[in-house]
C-alpha cells in the first residue's frame, strides 16, 4: 500500500479503471458468445442481427478504451469472416 498521497490517489484510480475495463470486457465476451450461438443454428436474418450487435459492442468497448482500436478492427473482421463462412 502506497504511503504518498498522490500514489494513494493513483492506486484508487487504477482500481476503478480496472473494474470498468473488466465490466466492458465482460459485456464484450457475453456479446461474443451470443454471436457464436446465433451463427451455429439461426437463419440468415438472425445471423446478420447478431453480427451487427456484436460489432456495436466491439465499437463501444474500443470507444471506452477497454480494447484498442486495432484490436476492435481485428475482432470485427474475424467475426465477419465467421459469419460469411457460416452463410456459405
Amino acid at each position: 500500500m502506497p504511503n504518498i498521497k498522490s500514489a494513494i490517489k493513483r492506486d484508487a484510480i487504477s482500481k476503478a479503471r480496472r473494474l470498468r475495463n473488466l465490466s466492458n470486457k465482460s459485456r464484450l465476451n457475453t456479446a461474443r458468445k451470443t454471436f457464436l450461438a446465433a451463427i451455429e443454428g439461426a437463419d440468415a436474418e438472425k445471423k446478420a442481427a447478431a453480427l451487427r450487435a456484436f460489432s456495436s459492442e466491439i465499437d463501444k468497448a474500443a470507444k471506452k478504451g477497454a480494447i484498442t482500436k486495432n484490436g476492435a478492427a481485428r475482432r470485427k473482421s474475424r467475426a465477419a469472416a465467421l459469419a460469411a463462412a457460416a452463410k456459405a
